[in-house]
């Protein structure tokens, strides 16, 4: 569904849920290198606030923690 607004309207609906709850923040942990996902991320008003190596799937990844703040 890449390129067919999927997954803007997947993080908008999230996003939306949260402010109606009332949220203060939200986290979502991810990968390095998936530039697609992060460029979603961030104009959805998340930003990177951690990152650290760690293994999954038997490799070395770094692992990226991004929140968004009401």
């Amino acid at each position: 569904m890449r390129g067919a607004g999927v997954g803007n309207a997947l993080l908008a609906s999230a996003v939306e849920f949260c402010r109606a709850q009332r949220y203060d923040r939200v986290f979502l942990s991810t990968f390095e290198g998936l530039s697609a996902a992060r460029h979603l991320y961030e104009k959805s008003g998340f930003r990177l606030v951690h990152e650290q190596l760690g293994s999954q799937w038997g490799c070395e990844v770094r692992e990226q923690r991004f929140e968004w703040r009401a």
